[in-house]
Formats: structure tokens, C-alpha cells, sequence
């Protein structure tokens, strides 16, 4: 098993902006200076908590920062930006990172986002669609250009000037295009089974009960059969909120008590994700009343908390309910307290994925 990282972060409304930022990118220097093979970092424009707005001006930043880790948009929202812009930027990106880029790709979930981008009443889904093969047209084909569809068409036919290079849309460093990776939120996820028949992976949110992030992989090999290629494990990225400090009393007051940075993360989801009447995502079935779904039991269910050797020892519980996947994707969370933080990156990557790895490698031999 792989570990990366993937953040969407929600910070505490009044801290600083540029405190915010500045953490961020610095929790992703670190992954790189401890071995994470990838890390993404989501986007949105109206929200004071998850307040990175553009994903792919922040890893932008990290260009220079970072050496080994792939860097991942996660996600670009697809109806809230022209194709051709999102195409020569993501291309310029690619360039720039010298090929260490992932590009990440969905629908677009925060509703206000769809409100002022003009699109909360129209079909995202179709969107997306429409946007993501304009942008791999616009990748694997030559100008002058000419793609119509419903929402935007393309377009380079009138102005072309081959002799001086007009009328051109960069392509990639990475041929055709990057990797593709779509975020699976819905349980029996279609659009899992969509993106893998396209050659895309997906990544499994952090917010999903297990029994909800296991019902991914049968999709996925679906559209893997469709695709004609073979399903395999380690293409799934599987995001997790966890917590390791060097004893449990230490963890467990971080990562649960009422200034926890957890809760404030899982409170402002969870109000969102309700509110939008996703209230199933956090449920450990269908029928189960909204008003069971409290902040106590999400927090409960879907953080991992402890000193590496219950951290380890509850990941391979996880692993064991969900089923095998390639990369621990280690969610991102406010920094309250830097130095435990950090701590807890470090103990992640040097105690809890070795012995993590020594339990599966355990688990095989005795099968």
C-alpha cells in the first residue's frame, strides 16, 4: 500500500487567509520530504472554510517546493470554467511539474459554487461530460479546431495562422493526456464505472461510510470489463481522516474533543452534505433516521485515531471491510496545533504504513 494525500481543507472561519494558505502548502512539502507518492488538493470559490479557489494556481506554488510527490487537482469542477482554459492550464501544469501531474476531474459539489457560476438549475453531470471531451479533443487533436456542443463550442478555425503558431491549445507533457482521476462520493457509484471504462481511476471520498466506499470496487472492475482492461487494486485511491500521535490520550483528545479540527471539519461537511440531502453518506444504511446521523457518530465511524500501532492495526480492519486498494489517501485537516500536525504526518509515513504493509504482507502469506 501506497500513502498520499488529499485535502480539501476547512479551516476556522477567522483565521488568517494567508496562515491558511501557507499551511497548506506546507503540509504538502512535507509529504513530499516523507515519501507520500501523491497528493491533490481540492478547490472552491465561495467558501470562507475550504478556502483554497483555484487547485491548480496552488500546486502552481509547489512546483519548485516539492521533488518526488505527483500533484493532483482534486478536483478541477469542471462546469464552473471553459474547456480550452482548463486544458492549457492543465497542460502548462503538467510541463511545469515535469510530468509529476495527476489531473483530477468531477461535476462540482458545492452548490453555491454552481450558483455563481450560473449552472445550479443545469444538468453538471452532462457538463462535465461535454467539458472533459472537449479538453481531451483539444489534447490528442490538431488546430484548427472546431468542436461544437451543447454548452460551449470550440472554435480556432477563423483566426488560424499556422506560420506563427496561432490558433494552437497546448498539449500535455504526458501523452495523450495525464492520468485521470474522478472523486467517487455516491454509493454503487455509476460514474465510477463510467470513468474506468475511459481508462480514469477513481478516488474514494473520506466522508463515505466503508460499507459506501466498498461498494466502489465492483463498479469499478464493471467499467474496467467494459473498458477491456484489467481491474486493478492498486489504481484505487482511497481517502481516510486520520490522526496517529506517539500515545492514545494525546490522539484522542486532538482529533475528538470540542476545538478538534476533525469535528469542525466533519460539522461543516456534514451540514453541507445534509442540507443538500446526501444525508446517506454518512448512514450505515438506507433506512436509517437523519436524526441518528449526530456529529458524535460520524466522527465515530469515520475517524482513525491512536498511536501508529492502533492507527495500523484499525487501517487493516478497513482494508479487510472495504476490500484491497493501492493508496491511503491521508486527509488533509486544519493544523490547530502545527507541532501535532506534523507529528502526525511523520508517524504515518515512518510507523503506520510499515506496519500496515507488514500486515497485509502477513495476511498473503497465510491465504
Amino acid at each position: 500500500m501506497n500513502l498520499g494525500f488529499f485535502t480539501m481543507p476547512i479551516h476556522p472561519l477567522d483565521k488568517d487567509w494567508r496562515a491558511c494558505l501557507r499551511e497548506d502548502r506546507e503540509a504538502f512539502i512535507l509529504a513530499d520530504e516523507l515519501g507520500f507518492t501523491e497528493g491533490y488538493v481540492g478547490e472552491h470559490v465561495t467558501d470562507r472554510a475550504e478556502n483554497i479557489t483555484s487547485c491548480a494556481m496552488f500546486i502552481a506554488t509547489l512546483v519548485d517546493a516539492t521533488k518526488r510527490i505527483k500533484l493532483g487537482t482534486g478536483t478541477i469542477n469542471m462546469p464552473n470554467a471553459h474547456p480550452a482554459q482548463v486544458a492549457a492550464n492543465m497542460a502548462m501544469l503538467d510541463h511545469l511539474l515535469d510530468g509529476r501531474f495527476i489531473f483530477g476531474i468531477s461535476p462540482g459539489g458545492l452548490l453555491s459554487d454552481a450558483e455563481i457560476f450560473g449552472n445550479l438549475d443545469a444538468n453538471r453531470n452532462e457538463m462535465f461530460l461535454e467539458a472533459i471531451n472537449h479538453i481531451i479533443a483539444l489534447w490528442t487533436s490538431e488546430p484548427p479546431y472546431n468542436l461544437k456542443g451543447k454548452y460551449w463550442s470550440i472554435s480556432t478555425e477563423r483566426q488560424f495562422i499556422p506560420e506563427i503558431g496561432q490558433g494552437y491549445v497546448p498539449k500535455p507533457l504526458q501523452r495523450p493526456h495525464p492520468p485521470i482521476v474522478v472523486t467517487a462520493v455516491a454509493p454503487f457509484s455509476k460514474g465510477v464505472a463510467e470513468a474506468a471504462a475511459r481508462g480514469w481511476d477513481p478516488i474514494s471520498a473520506n466522508f463515505l461510510m466503508p460499507w459506501w466506499v466498498k461498494s466502489h470496487w465492483p463498479k469499478y472492475v464493471e467499467g474496467c470489463e467494459k473498458g477491456g482492461r484489467p481491474a486493478d487494486a492498486a489504481n484505487w485511491r482511497v481517502a481516510k481522516s486520520v490522526f496517529v500521535a506517539d500515545d492514545d490520550k494525546t490522539a484522542r483528545a486532538y482529533a475528538l474533543d470540542a476545538t478538534s479540527p476533525y469535528r469542525q471539519y466533519y460539522q461543516s461537511l456534514a451540514t453541507k452534505l445534509i442540507k443538500n440531502g446526501r444525508a446517506e453518506l454518512f448512514k450505515t444504511s438506507r433506512d436509517m433516521p437523519d436524526s441518528e446521523v449526530t456529529i458524535d457518530y460520524i466522527m465515530d465511524k469515520l475517524v482513525i485515531w491512536g498511536s501508529p500501532n492502533k492507527v495500523a492495526d484499525e487501517i487493516l480492519a478497513f482494508r479487510e471491510q472495504v476490500g484491497d486498494f493501492g493508496t491511503l489517501l491521508y486527509a488533509g485537516h486544519d493544523w490547530r496545533d502545527r507541532d501535532l500536525a506534523r507529528r502526525s504526518m511523520v508517524l504515518a509515513a515512518e510507523k503506520v504504513l510499515p506496519a500496515v504493509n507488514a500486515g497485509i504482507g502477513k495476511r498473503i502469506a497465510a491465504e
